[in-house]
């Protein structure tokens, strides 16, 4: 898959048309797996557009790529609920021993019920 396509589907993701943005959305969790390093750092950065930040962290959980564990580790402790439930589905989707043992101490630490 190519940057360029990437770079548009996240352009059209920050538009105002709400069919547009959904548009952009299901291309990318079509396409997450070839675009994880791309979402993630999408997500690092994206600090202004909550509900963008939820839907990156959607399709990083669509991709379920061991490398978003440390994402999805992050985002256990979040204010924010969307962002906590995504982690916690991102991890069960990565069904690793790792995600298994993040799941286990955010529950432990109370930080996901």
């Amino acid at each position: 898959m190519s940057r360029r396509r990437f770079d548009q589907a996240m352009q059209l993701m920050r538009t105002k048309e709400p069919r547009v943005r959904e548009d952009a959305f299901d291309f990318l969790r079509e396409h997450a797996d070839a675009y994880v390093g791309e979402l993630i750092e999408e997500f690092a950065a994206e600090r202004d557009d909550p509900g963008l930040r939820c839907w990156l962290l959607e399709l990083i959980a669509e991709a379920r790529s061991p490398e978003a564990l440390e994402v999805f580790r992050g985002q256990l402790e979040s204010q924010d609920d969307s962002l906590r439930f995504w982690a916690v589905r991102g991890l069960e989707m990565l069904d690793t021993r790792e995600a298994e043992q993040a799941l286990e101490e955010a529950y432990a630490n109370g930080w996901v019920f």
